[in-house]
């Protein structure tokens, strides 16, 4: 068996039952490990149908993370398949409350995630209510190789290539502030942008293990413009809507192997060789990458609040 991902676009709870039902009991029914990610409502309605055979897991502990979302359910399928089970996932994603951005990059998830579990074969079927924005219903048809009709997976004529679609998720960044503090870096001695970067975040209250994560996220990538971009090299933060945004920019016009985008897919992942962006991605909650004629920038953004 291969990998599928199936949307299941929905209006009532009775369609949306017509098509989890029999996608959650036929994992039953073949022994697979079966999990429902979906809000409190629908999980009742499923208890009362399959009580404690499925395992069920709150949106909110989910979707806390895209980078780490993929590395956990990676590693499920991964432990699943040596034990010579598969995992069958019924996961509905959170849209309400995200940023225009953020809403983008969970988009762009949904549609890399069949290449990131490409070579495990995991069931997945992710419900979108008709009643979410425009946009993200359109993402969904563009993201799932199959869409649930009639409560049946059928092929969907709108899915678009992975690499085609996380391209299209590359639209071009605000500019930086006028408010924002500008620091040239010269040296891979990064201890004066790492002191810039920690009282800016205390004096908004981050810190402990976020402020520590965004501060390696940052040599990271700051190691990387000074040894491989050109000069200048700045960075650049500044608070926004509740996040602490740092963006390291250099001169070079850097072209990533990657076809999917740089390090959204795991290490080991076809297409995916190194580790650096990728651990990036898992420290911050948000990485934004754009490279052109005009020069690099990585926006990393860690938000105020857990």
């Amino acid at each position: 068996m291969a990998l599928t991902h199936v949307a299941l676009p929905y209006e009532q709870d009775e369609e949306f039952l017509g098509a989890a039902y029999p996608f959650l009991n036929e994992g039953l029914e073949r022994d697979e490990t079966v999990l429902a990610v979906t809000c409190e409502r629908k999980t009742g309605l499923l208890r009362e149908k399959f009580g404690t055979q499925v395992r069920y897991v709150s949106p909110s502990s989910f979707y806390e993370h895209p980078a780490r979302v993929v590395s956990r359910v990676l590693h499920q399928m991964e432990a699943a398949a040596e034990n010579g089970r598969r995992v069958r996932l019924l996961a509905e994603p959170e849209w309400k409350d995200r940023t225009g951005w953020e809403t983008v990059e969970w988009l762009r998830l949904e549609a890399l995630v069949n290449v990131a579990l490409a070579r495990t074969d995991g069931a997945i079927m992710c419900p979108y209510h008709r009643d979410l924005p425009g946009p993200v219903l359109d993402g969904a048809r563009r993201t799932h190789p199959l869409l649930a009709r009639d409560g049946r997976p059928r092929d969907n004529p709108a899915y678009l290539d992975p690499a085609v679609f996380s391209a299209m998720c590359d639209l071009p960044l605000p500019p930086v502030p006028g408010h924002a503090l500008e620091m040239p870096l010269h040296s891979p001695d990064l201890r004066e942008p790492r002191a810039l970067i920690t009282v800016y975040a205390r004096r908004y209250g981050l810190g402990g293990h976020r402020l520590h994560q965004l501060l390696v996220a940052f040599t990271e990538v700051a190691t990387n413009a000074l040894g491989h971009g050109e000069p200048p090299v700045l960075l650049r933060v500044w608070e926004e809507k509740e996040a602490l945004l740092c963006e390291v920019s250099d001169r070079g016009h850097w072209c990533p192997p990657e076809r999917h985008g740089p390090g959204w897919l795991p290490p080991g992942t076809a297409g995916s060789p190194r580790l650096g962006l990728w651990a990036v991605r898992m420290l911050c909650g948000l990485v934004q990458v754009r490279t052109g004629a005009e020069g690099t920038r990585i926006r990393l953004h860690t938000p105020f609040h857990e």
